[in-house]
This record gives C-alpha cells, structure tokens and sequence, in this order.
C-alpha cells in the first residue's frame, strides 16, 4: 500500500497518471472521511475512478456509484466435475444463449417464469414502499429481469483446482438501473449550477444527507441495487436449469448447489468506518470484511478468484473487483485482432466473433498482479479456470 496523501491510499502497482490524477480530485472533496482507497484494479472512469472506495459524511456523489448501479458477481458451485462433462461444450453454450437474452436493449419478450414473477412482485413491493415508479425510468423493467446486457458482462462454466465445476456470471441493474442513474447525476449537477457550488469536475456533483433529493436518490438506488442482486439470481437459475439438462443428457431441471455467492461491486452501504458512519461508495469494490465471501473475475480467457475478506481497516474492508482496464475499448480494436482473441482464448468455448476483441485479456490489467496487490485484502479460496465463456454483443 502506498500512502499518495492523507486523504489517498493506493493499493495498484499498475496505475497510469490520468487515473492517479483523477483519484487525487476526488479525495479533496470535503465530505470525504477518512480517506479514499484505491483497489489494485482501479482505472479511468467517469468522474471518480473504477476500482475506488469512497467514504463520504453527509453527501454522496451518484457518479462515484456509477450508472450500472448493483452490478456485481454470483457463483454457484455445481456437484459435478470436468469427468462428468459431455464433450460438446457448444450445445451448452448454445443453450444458455437461448434461455437468456443477451446484449444491450435485448430483453425478455414476455414473463413465463414462475420465479421470474416472484422477483418482479418483491420488486414491485420494494418500489412501492420507497413510493416511486420504476416504469417512469423504464416501461419495460420487469422484461430487463434476467438478462445479462454486453461489455464486461458475461456467463461462464469454470473449474476450480480440484477440477469442481462452478457456474459464474456478471451483470448488473440493467437499462432501469442506468436510467436511475444518469438522472439523479443530472439532478445533482443541476442543483449544483443552482447554489453556484464550485466543483473539480462536473460529475464530481453531490447530494447532500437530509434534502429530499438525496433520500430519493437513496431510496432508488437501494431498488435499483435489489434489482441487480435478483437479476443475478434471476439468471443463475435458468443456468443451473440449462447446464443440468446438458450435463444429465436431458433427465434434472436442477442439482443441489453446493456452495452459492452473489455479491456487488457497484453500490453504496451505510457502514461504519474510523469511529464514525459514512456513506461507502464502492465503485469496482467488493465488501471485504472479515470472513465475507467475493468473486474476484480476471478478463475472458484468463483466470477468477472465489475469496474470503480480511478485513483491512485501512481499506475500508475492501477489496478489487476484477483485473481494471488498460486499453479502452477503441484503443483495444485499435491495438488486437480477432486472430489475436481467438489465441487468447485457446480451446475455451464461446462464440467466435470480432465484437468480443475489446474484451481480449491483454485489454486488461494481469489479474495475478492484482491478486498479488490484494494479498492484505483477501484469501484466494478458490482459483477458477474457464470451459464456456457467453457474452453479449
């Protein structure tokens, strides 16, 4: 760990000049208590950097959230292992394409799902108790539920190191989620403009503790997280359904889940943090308090980590969320090839196309340097190497 400054505490080896500068913005805004921690994955974002931990009194920055608000990792371990897998990973992959609506604006066309209901309703009863309409962001929110989106997103079949197969997937609160969020960073800039409150960076705009527009903004937030966590589970199960009827030739809906994690690392808690209670916005963070269990995802193509936090005070009891980008997308089209990807990801099974070649492991950072960085962040339990790789476009 490196101490930047009081207000700023680093935890990356790689980190380039533009995200130490922004993170150095971002630390000298008032409200921040006791200091802002930088993950060994941070990068350039918007506003506050990707890969931060961000305390706050009194205040909360929704750009230093995020738009993907909620988003985050689950995990199920399968009772199965590689012996027990059929040979044609394709007709898995296939499958799980199917069964969820991949991409950007791809969503369900209908609800058939009794579990699909059951979420949608504990969702409903959410937003009516927070008393707001989460179709007034987005009509069609409940047909967002169980669809994975593009980018980073992804759903894998992996094995760990005693060759036990796990189930992992990445997504977030979708275009609902996005929406909440573009609008309460808009209301925050606006009031900003309006009490000529003089910022480093527009997206640097706050919500002060106590107006109604910061209890608003908590309150949707609060749904919009709840809805990434049931999207997560929501999609969890029709893999599980998916990969039972694949791995028994067509005779279980399901197995018993022999361990199970879904976690955030996109999201703002209540917590408690050097005597007093603040506001923790982790954007690319996990909880990493003692004895919490995380999903720790490498790029496509390279290795995860399933971990137990330690704890660390002085990181806020966080830890990274991923491997954190070196290129940006354009510059990784401009840089790698399909060629190069199709290397990359040697005998994985996952859809061969050029839309992926933004996402090439070499975009980002070595995940086993940023394991390393967070050795007094985390215990590896668990090192994942992956078999089936689907993504959207």
């Amino acid at each position: 760990m490196d101490r930047i400054s009081d207000r700023l505490l680093n935890w990356a080896s790689i980190l380039d000049e533009k995200t130490m500068e922004q993170a150095k913005v971002t630390a000298t805004m008032p409200f921040i208590y006791p200091h802002l921690a930088l993950m060994p994955d941070a990068h350039l974002g918007k506003g506050a950097t990707v890969g931060s931990v961000i305390p706050t009194l009194g205040a909360l920055i929704p750009a230093a959230v995020g738009v993907d608000i909620g988003c985050g990792m689950m995990a199920v371990r399968t009772p199965y292992s590689v012996a027990d897998l059929p040979q044609d990973k394709g007709r898995l992959r296939v499958s799980i394409e199917r069964s969820i609506p991949l991409s950007a604006g791809a969503y369900n066309r209908k609800v058939t799902r009794d579990h699909t209901q059951d979420r949608i309703d504990e969702l409903l009863s959410l937003a009516e108790g927070y008393g707001f309409d989460p179709g007034s962001y987005a009509k069609n929110w409940p047909l967002q539920l169980g669809t994975l989106g593009s980018g980073n997103h992804f759903i894998e079949v992996s094995a760990d190191e005693q060759d036990r197969v796990w189930l992992f997937l990445h997504s977030g609160s979708r275009g609902v989620g996005n929406k909440i969020a573009q609008h309460h960073i808009k209301v925050a800039q606006r009031l900003a403009k309006q009490w000529w409150i003089s910022l480093p960076d527009n997206d640097l705009a706050y919500l002060v503790e106590g107006t109604p527009e910061f209890t608003t903004y908590v309150r949707q937030l609060r749904w919009a997280q709840r809805f990434a966590f049931l999207n997560r589970a929501e999609m969890m199960d029709r893999v599980v359904r998916e990969f039972a009827y694949w791995v028994s030739g067509g005779a279980a809906e399901t197995f018993e889940r022999q361990q199970e994690v879904n976690c955030h690392h996109n999201y703002t808690e209540s917590e408690r943090h050097f005597g007093k209670q603040v506001w923790l916005s982790r954007k690319g963070a996990i909880d990493a308090s003692e004895g919490t269990w995380g999903l720790i995802p490498g790029s496509m193509g390279t290795a995860s980590y399933v971990v137990v936090g330690k704890g660390n005070p002085v990181a806020l009891n966080s830890s990274p969320h991923g491997a954190g980008r070196v290129h940006s997308r354009s510059s990784a089209r401009r840089t790698f090839t399909q060629e190069d990807l199709r290397a990359a990801m040697g005998d994985i099974e996952y859809r061969d196309t050029a839309a992926f070649v933004d996402e090439i492991p070499a975009a980002y950072k070595d995940i086993d340097q940023v394991m390393a960085d967070a050795a007094d962040l985390v215990q590896i339990r668990h090192t994942l190497r992956q078999l089936v790789n689907v993504k959207g476009d």
